[in-house]
């Protein structure tokens, strides 16, 4: 049986904004059958001098959800898992749903302080508030 794709010509409008703020760095999984998991979706937005990050993340338990920050750059993992096997009397004649583990990196403008970053998950969105680390001032030496 041959597997069927939608073509979904909205997906890829990543590619076209590649460097704009938000750009995707990484990507890994493919579901059932060789199908390939969507991207996660993500809305920035900077508000009192903190970036928001919104991104869906529908199928996904709050433990199976990952957030890591190194500077500037800031990585999302997630896996969606699959709820229940078929039994042997069971027979599967239609699935739709995609199972495995999706990861998007990105670079915000700024270096984050990841010590007052806050996260929260809910309905199958995952918000992050990233607060912008200080900008070091400028030092002038005096010379002797």
């Amino acid at each position: 049986m041959a597997n069927v794709t939608r073509f979904d010509p909205f997906n890829d409008l990543d590619e076209l904004f590649k460097g704009f703020l938000v750009r995707p760095l990484a990507f890994e999984g493919r579901g059932d059958g060789g199908v390939q998991l969507p991207r996660a979706k993500v809305d920035v937005a900077e508000k009192n001098g903190a970036y928001v990050v919104s991104a869906e993340l529908p199928g996904v338990k709050k433990e199976d959800i990952h957030v890591s920050i190194d500077g500037n750059e800031v990585t999302l993992e997630a896996e969606v898992k699959r709820e229940k096997e078929a039994t042997k009397d069971e027979r599967v004649l239609h699935t739709e749903r995609v199972y495995g583990k999706v990861m998007r990196s990105f670079t915000l403008p700024q270096e984050v302080d990841e010590a007052k970053a806050q996260a929260k998950f809910q309905d199958g969105v995952l918000e992050l508030t990233l607060p912008k680390k200080a900008a070091a001032q400028r030092k002038q030496i005096s010379i002797q």
